[in-house]
């Protein structure tokens, strides 16, 4: 997203929620809401199974991601980049934006003085899966590869293509940290995509107010989200090492990513990839696992001391709002949290493959 989740974003939304709500001493943590069409067809479980393969029902769509419904961590749901990659190497090096990708390392200047930063990141992961009524051969995973698909996944998020050449990590030196090693973004097929997400709901006043207190301050909190994407079929030498990540033994019939390689706020990157395979028990079933993965810069979680400062934002972690846990979130996409974001762009994809 040109810059997409990162932190004005979840800051804009953290704002909003304790500015508006002056009459509400704290927020309470609730589960995120989901759509009644959405929850009622998708089943939580605690982790994917390669038995789903054989016995999922088209229709269903199993969903998981890593928070735990008892908990009272505020990031609970969250991990480390570095723990990511330690824990679960596979799924980090398939959903990092390139193999060996690290933390970004980059020069920063303030009043004159420049120095060198590390950034860390924390990354929120889900995966679904369901079973498409027809063979890997019938679905043309091209005819997703585009602008149009991705209107449909979600309407509310506007598109437009983007020229390679002015990917943002391409032509501005200060982003060179967001190039890819090997190639350049939306060098190897597929889209090149630039897109915005105006904030819902009560948002915009918040950002508004946001604004109006940080006035001696050059970090003007922006009403929309943007990013920059790469959105591609991948080559069949590429997908055929993914049944290792599904832990599905068909062999690997396909496989369509979209990368995020750049955002105006909140995150850093993100990624949607779905993998195709024959189901194990029935070749002309198409079983199609799928996975989100958004990293969130790690200093918008620690925004709370500042606003400790300011009453009417004291009592909102912007961590609660990205996590869906605030009564400020709002809508089906980016505004309603990261959870149901994912969920609802999972469910919006099975959908297209079972009706195209």
């Amino acid at each position: 997203m040109p810059r997409h989740y990162p932190a004005t974003l979840f800051v804009a939304l953290a704002l909003a929620g304790p500015a508006l709500a002056q009459e509400a001493p704290k927020e309470p943590v609730k589960e995120p809401a989901k759509p009644a069409a959405v929850s009622d067809r998708v089943k939580d479980v605690a982790a994917l199974s390669p038995t789903d393969a054989a016995t999922l029902k088209p229709g269903t769509v199993l969903f998981r991601d890593s928070r735990e419904n008892a908990s009272t961590n505020p990031e609970n749901g969250l991990i480390a980049f570095e723990a990511w990659k330690k824990a679960r190497p596979q799924e980090a090096a398939a959903l990092s934006p390139w193999p060996g990708y690290t933390e970004p390392d980059y020069a920063q200047t303030l009043n004159g003085v420049t120095k060198q930063r590390h950034e860390t990141l924390k990354v929120y992961v889900a995966e679904g899966r369901f079973v498409v009524a027809k063979p890997p051969s019938a679905i043309d995973l091209s005819a997703y590869a585009n602008l149009d698909f991705l209107a449909r996944m979600d309407p509310v998020i506007r598109h437009k293509r983007l020229e390679p050449a002015d990917a943002t990590p391409t032509k501005d030196p200060a982003a060179a940290f967001a190039k890819r090693p090997d190639r350049p973004w939306c060098g190897a097929g597929g889209a090149c995509i630039e897109s915005r997400y105006d904030l819902e709901g009560k948002l915009p006043l918040g950002v508004k107010l946001a604004n109006k207190l940080e006035l001696g301050s050059s970090k003007k909190v922006a009403e929309f989200v943007s990013f920059q994407s790469e959105l591609r079929v991948l080559p069949p030498a590429e997908a055929a090492n993914l049944s290792a990540l599904t832990r599905i033994e068909t062999p690997v019939a396909g496989g369509l990513e979209q990368t995020i390689f750049w955002v105006n706020q909140i995150l850093r990157f993100g990624k949607f990839l779905a993998v195709m395979q024959p189901a194990p028990n029935d070749p002309n079933r198409t079983v199609v696992t799928t996975y989100m993965a958004l990293a969130i810069k790690a200093d918008v979680l620690d925004r709370k001391q500042e606003y400790a400062r300011v009453p009417v934002l004291k009592n909102l972690l912007p961590v609660q709002v990205l996590m869906g846990n605030s009564s400020f979130n709002t809508g089906s996409s980016i505004s309603a949290g990261v959870p149901t974001y994912a969920r609802n762009r999972i469910v919006a994809f099975a959908d297209a493959l079972a009706k195209n």
